[in-house]
């Protein structure tokens, strides 16, 4: 499995180093932890995809003589939160004059949510979060939309400064337009998907899918438009 799937499932970008890979693992593992969240069978199956994503990124990675072994239970319970930095990304160009990529993008139902500790957030918001993201993955799952939307827009004003969350508000309205642009809804689709443009340009797989549904929604228009006599 590419590495690039191992560096998403800890929320990462694709090339964060071993330390930042291990900051992840640690924050996600605590997270999870079974004894931390008994008797839940998604943090459970969560717990061991992080664990199996820190062991691929560790055998891959040159650690700098750091052990490759993920942490204790003893050793995530006690270590502290502490938020990663990414540089920011260059300005995209404009989704229209962006060329498309020789590699179709992964379907909308494909482009994973990802969970993380809020950077500096107490325990009611970490509580807050998972419980959102729970929910947030039902509402897809059941395709409730406007739904989605209201609870993202919340999460929006309560984690201003959460990346994730800004990929959850993308991501939400990016998976409304695809299922108006699926009902012919031409210009509600088109609203929903600029708008997850203007959310979060910088994440690769969505710019990718963004593309893609952008060249599907204007030839749909120029389709539906009546035939000139």
């Amino acid at each position: 499995m590419a590495l690039a799937h191992y560096y998403r499932i800890l929320g990462l970008r694709t090339g964060a180093s071993f330390d930042n890979v291990k900051l992840a693992y640690r924050n996600l593992a605590r997270l999870y932890h079974p004894d931390v969240n008994p008797g839940d069978q998604l943090a459970k199956e969560k717990f061991i995809q992080v664990t199996q994503a820190y062991k691929a990124l560790a055998n891959a990675l040159p650690t700098d003589g750091v052990a490759a072994s993920p942490a204790s239970p003893a050793a995530v319970r006690s270590t502290q939160n502490s938020p990663s930095t990414a540089p920011r990304p260059q300005t995209p160009r404009s989704p229209r004059a962006e060329p498309s990529q020789a590699a179709p993008p992964p379907p909308a139902e494909e482009i994973e949510l990802t969970l993380s500790p809020t950077p500096g957030g107490s325990e009611v918001d970490q509580t807050l979060k998972v419980n959102s993201f729970k929910h947030l993955r039902g509402f897809f799952q059941e395709q409730r939309f406007p739904r989605a939307v209201a609870l993202v827009e919340g999460l929006v004003q309560r984690f201003p400064e959460d990346p994730e969350i800004r990929q959850w508000h993308a991501l939400t309205y990016y998976r409304w337009g695809h299922d108006l642009l699926n009902h012919h809804n031409f210009s509600k689709a088109e609203a929903c998907l600029k708008k997850a443009w203007r959310v979060d340009p910088y994440n690769k797989s969505l710019r990718q899918a963004l593309q893609q549904d952008f060249q599907r929604l204007a030839q749909q228009q120029q389709a539906s438009m009546p035939q000139a006599q």
